[in-house]
């Protein structure tokens, strides 16, 4: 498991962590829904345990392999006099989008759900990337300008599963710097290829671990920047996969011009949903 340094992601000293859990009804009344292919399904299968094989509700047992957002980068998005030390992935592309924001919220008040982690972590997954069955926040730790949110779903006799914890960060200077989603932290499934932040060609040759029963592991590639914002630009569907912490692996093309910052996703699920778990990355890709 990769470990992050702390004093590269951190510029203004907060409160020490503190984990609540979210209710998440007056927070998504005031979010705007973005656009977005929605991949996620609500529709229950007829299985009774979560995607790892364990009884729904229980935590799976094995230890984080890695922690995909904790290598840090310097992709040239420059914050004042220091690199942003993250590839940004949502939901601002650029140091430059994320200040214009700031300056329109300072004047006048916009879209105030960019300064809450919780509601852009959830924002991020049921609309960026389309899940929609993931449809909550679980428990949000925040430590200074640092947070990590559990999202997830309802599974039976009231339980839930976490889906995923999302990694974000404050994007720029001040206490209304937006927060941005810079990568997710992984357990029973991982994406450790390509690495965080590389600069990859086509086909991309896609891969990590995972822990689970009967597991089939979906791809995709979305854009980050450019024209295309939140599109699919590649997409593998399925690689079977299962076991304790093995291997897998596969190759995925993307039609993204070159240059463009993406963000690669992988997803398992099909026991209750069809997206339980899932995992994202950030590259660019060549040229």
């Amino acid at each position: 498991m990769v470990s992050r340094s702390d004093s590269t992601a951190k510029r203004r000293r907060r409160p020490t962590a503190v984990v609540v859990p979210i209710r998440l009804g007056a927070l998504l009344a005031t979010m705007v829904v973005l656009a977005g292919c929605s991949n996620g399904s609500t529709s229950p299968s007829a299985a009774g345990r979560s995607s790892s094989g364990a009884p729904v509700g229980q935590a799976t047992t094995i230890e984080p392999q890695v922690r995909q957002s904790t290598r840090p980068t310097t992709p040239g998005a420059d914050v004042g006099a220091q690199a942003f030390p993250y590839q940004p992935l949502w939901p601002f592309a650029s140091a430059a989008q994320a200040q214009a924001w700031q300056a329109a919220d300072r004047s006048g008040g916009q879209q105030p759900w960019h300064l809450d982690p919780a509601g852009t972590a959830l924002s991020f997954t049921r609309y960026f990337l389309g899940f929609a069955g993931v449809d909550r926040v679980l428990a949000s730790a925040i430590t200074g300008d640092d947070a990590r949110v559990q999202v997830g779903y309802a599974t039976d006799s009231g339980r839930t599963g976490v889906a995923a914890v999302i990694h974000l960060v404050r994007f720029g200077s001040g206490t209304d710097a937006p927060w941005e989603v810079v990568g997710t932290d992984d357990s029973t499934i991982s994406l450790t290829q390509p690495a965080y932040g590389s600069t990859v060609t086509v086909p991309l040759t896609v891969g990590g671990r995972i822990s689970g029963v009967d597991e089939s592991i979906h791809v995709w590639v979305r854009s980050t920047s450019g024209t295309d914002v939140g599109q699919i630009v590649g997409e593998f569907c399925c690689q079977p996969a299962g076991g304790d912490n093995s291997v897998w692996t596969t190759t995925v093309s993307t039609a993204a011009p070159p240059g463009q910052s993406l963000v690669v996703v992988a997803s398992t699920g099909g026991h209750l949903y069809d997206v339980e778990r899932f995992t994202v990355t950030g590259v660019r890709l060549a040229g």
